[in-house]
């Protein structure tokens, strides 16, 4: 009996601690539709919320007619919170090919971002007990023609070329498009041909910028000029857990600049510091023998006295790279990009090459309508 009494006392202060530590958000939701589902997401990790996955606490609601709806139970702490309308009802935030939701979705603190999400400025505090007051209004993310930004933006890449320092730089306008399967940012665009938010087939392209100019260098006199052209082709891209991303692409030189093409494999992981959506990625290059000769071989008519002729042949570089989008403002962002390339031995070996690796980047200050 008195064990039995001891285990009725530990519960009984187990649920009053629970009750006491309880707080509860009243949330006054705006813009709802006048039919159907609601769904509040309970966020308290940036990185989750940062891709809209995995909220600490979700509840489903019927829509009602004075707007207001109830949390109970929400554990204290920081935390963001977002609502939308599942229009369908499929228990799921429908998204576009290139994951930006297409439901009508609503955050904490007025909030509407141009980009990924950042925790910082959805966020607000809930204390133990407390009973928070939360408006909420609905929209639509790409509203009926998408989202465009404008601004300026400059891709380069270092020079390995012997007896050159040369740096080779291009200012660009910083176009930038997200649409239902429409992705177009600085030098890269993509189009959705068939899938999901989370694995897709698409075709691409990329402006990509010539390796080098003969000036650079006197080893370089008498190749002529490597010049820019359009890369395009296909891939498949996977949008997986924990913000963990799998891109593979094919490209090929539809100007005709070198005839060659590229096959690319990357893997990249996606986090989120305050304002800073950012992640490290690392890839795999393949090269096709027409565009590692035209960046990096010698051919027979241009070999002379310390330049012999070389033929790279197709090869496989390795790359490793950070990116991340600051944003300044909801309308203001600032996107970085940047790459290290490593060349293998059948570049490295060409007797116009003097390093290993080649810096590669791209940045851009955008606003965003």
């Amino acid at each position: 009996m008195k064990k039995l009494t001891v285990k009725l006392c530990i519960i009984c202060a187990l649920c009053f601690a629970g009750a006491a530590s309880a707080a509860e958000l009243v949330v006054r939701v705006a813009n709802a539709p006048s039919t159907g589902t609601l769904v509040f997401q309970v966020y308290d990790n940036p990185d989750a919320f940062g891709d809209f996955r995995s909220p600490r606490k979700e509840v489903r609601m019927p829509v009602n007619a004075d707007g207001v709806y109830r949390l109970n139970g929400v554990v204290p702490g920081s935390m963001a919170l977002l609502v939308y309308a599942d229009g369908n009802d499929n228990r799921a935030l429908d998204r576009t090919f290139i994951g930006i939701p297409k439901e009508s979705i609503g955050l904490s603190n007025g909030y509407r971002p141009k980009g990924p999400p950042g925790f910082q400025r959805a966020s607000f505090y809930l204390a133990e007990g407390e009973v928070k007051n939360v408006d909420v209004e609905l929209y639509q993310v790409l509203g009926e023609s998408g989202q465009w930004g404008v601004g300026l933006g400059v891709i380069g890449r270092s020079s390995p070329y012997v007896g050159s320092d040369a740096t080779v730089a291009q200012v660009i306008p910083a176009i930038t498009y997200f649409g239902e399967r429409l992705q177009w940012v600085g030098p890269s665009l993509r189009y959705g041909l068939w899938g999901s938010d989370t694995f897709r087939f698409a075709v691409n392209a990329t402006y990509r910028i010539g390796a080098y100019e003969e000036s650079d260098s006197p080893i370089l006199i008498g190749l002529g000029d490597r010049d820019n052209t359009l890369m395009a082709g296909v891939g498949l891209v996977y949008d997986g857990p924990n913000r963990i991303d799998v891109d593979f692409r094919y490209q090929h030189d539809v100007l005709d600049r070198f005839g060659g093409g590229t096959a690319e494999l990357r893997v990249s992981k996606g986090f989120q510091n305050g304002n800073v959506s950012w992640g490290p990625s690392l890839g795999l290059n393949w090269l096709s023998s027409d565009l590692a000769n035209y960046d990096f071989g010698v051919p027979d008519w241009a070999a002379i006295a310390g330049r012999p002729a070389y033929d790279v042949g197709s090869t496989v570089t390795i790359e490793g790279g950070i990116g991340g989008m600051l944003e300044i403002t909801e309308h203001w962002r600032l996107v970085i990009d940047i790459n290290a390339e490593y060349l293998g031995d059948d570049i490295a070996d060409s007797p116009i090459v003097a390093d290993d690796y080649v810096l590669k980047g791209f940045a851009a200050i955008t606003y965003t309508f």
